[in-house]
């Protein structure tokens, strides 16, 4: 039975950067991730400016990668006006299947052990977790769940939402096409939302949330893109002049917005797997990274004896989680709220256009401050 100081449950954003963190610390670290590197997932592809100082302290700068730098933002519905802002930090542009793998050879290089595997179970007893494997056991001080939106391992754990289906469904794929390169765009229709920005290597990528009672009348992706998408002419003008370079758009379903723990059964959870707050806010890649930065710290802290046992290490990354998060979090179900009731978005939408001052602020109250390393 192999062992550690901190066992990774999950090897994306927030599990990769946990790794990269914890390792360069000098604790012994697995990462345990079903999937090989490089591979596609789905997922808005934008990360806000907020969590470079960070990744740079990590020895991890995305510039080597050459993303795309975004500046500007643009949102409408089928039926209101175009409103335009600024992003007030800005952002940039990276595939996952770039960056995760990038990430992945940065934690691997830093003493990582990552292991290709499924989780079936984590049990806590006696300070020590035993997280079992289709292979083998594992064993450690502290477990990072970081598994993303949905798992097995959610109802092995007993989480709530899981219990409850969700009805929401998304899609995305790379296209070729003409747009430009400094825009994070959002365009509404009719039972969702559609991101559009530039990654790497000048491509599209295009990714959207539906709701699955409005996908299920169509027999196929491209047959309700063309009904339902192309409504708002946005979407229509970008699809019809774009060429989608995927053999097919890669779908994720049962994705949902219901409150999750940041913490069960003492195991620490990061990113999607605490808390997945609406593409329409944007930015979820950008916290994920910020609570692998919050975790690993605390960790360490833990590790070093500085906080003496785990309840006090539970309630010191409860409150960093709910002070950094909560409001994000509640700010992206409100807006979802309002924006899925066509009439009232289309209000809100041209009221902003009338007063475009408003547009920033709503952005600023989405997106964290830059990440202070000390």
């Amino acid at each position: 039975m192999l062992g550690a100081d901190v066992i990774i449950i999950g090897g994306g954003l927030a599990g990769l950067v946990s790794a990269i963190h914890l390792s360069k610390a000098g604790k012994a670290v697995i990462l345990i991730e079903k999937d090989q590197y490089p591979h596609h997932k789905v997922c808005g592809e934008y990360i806000s400016n907020e969590v470079l100082p960070y990744l740079c302290s990590l020895g991890a700068d995305p510039a080597i990668l050459q993303p795309t730098q975004l500046t500007k933002f643009e949102m409408s519905t089928p039926k209101s006006s175009l409103i335009r802002s600024d992003l007030p930090l800005g952002g940039f542009g990276i595939s996952r299947f770039t960056f995760d793998h990038f990430l992945h050879e940065k934690a691997k290089s830093a003493g990582a052990l990552i292991v290709h595997d499924t989780v079936l179970d984590v049990v806590y007893e006696n300070e020590i977790f035993t997280v079992s494997t289709k292979e083998k056991d594992y064993h450690s001080r502290l477990v990072i769940g970081a598994y993303g939106k949905r798992s097995a391992l959610d109802v092995k754990l007993d989480r709530d939402f899981i219990k409850e289906k969700s009805a929401w469904l998304a899609i995305k794929a790379h296209y070729q096409g003409n747009f430009p390169d400094d825009l994070v765009a959002l365009h509404h229709f009719k039972g969702g939302y559609c991101g559009v920005s530039k990654v790497e290597n000048n491509l599209l990528n295009i990714c959207y949330l539906v709701n699955y009672s409005s996908f299920k009348k169509y027999k196929n992706i491209s047959a309700h893109q063309q009904d339902i998408l192309y409504q708002n002419p946005h979407l229509k003008s970008i699809f019809e002049n774009s060429t989608l370079m995927f053999e097919a758009p890669l779908t994720i379903s049962q994705i949902s917005f219901k409150r999750k723990e940041c913490i069960k059964n003492h195991i620490l959870m990061v990113g999607d797997t605490a808390g997945l707050i609406h593409p329409l806010c944007g930015n979820g890649m950008g916290m994920a990274i910020h609570a692998a930065k919050i975790a690993s710290t605390l960790m360490i802290s833990f590790l070093e004896g500085e906080i003496t046992n785990i309840e006090k290490l539970e309630k010191a990354y409860t409150t960093a989680w709910k002070h950094n998060f909560k409001s994000r979090l509640k700010t992206g179900h409100l807006l979802s709220g309002l924006l899925r009731k066509e009439k009232l978005s289309n209000f809100l939408i041209n009221g902003i256009a009338k007063f475009p001052a408003i547009l920033p602020k709503i952005i600023k109250h989405t997106h964290g401050k830059p990440i202070i390393i000390s």
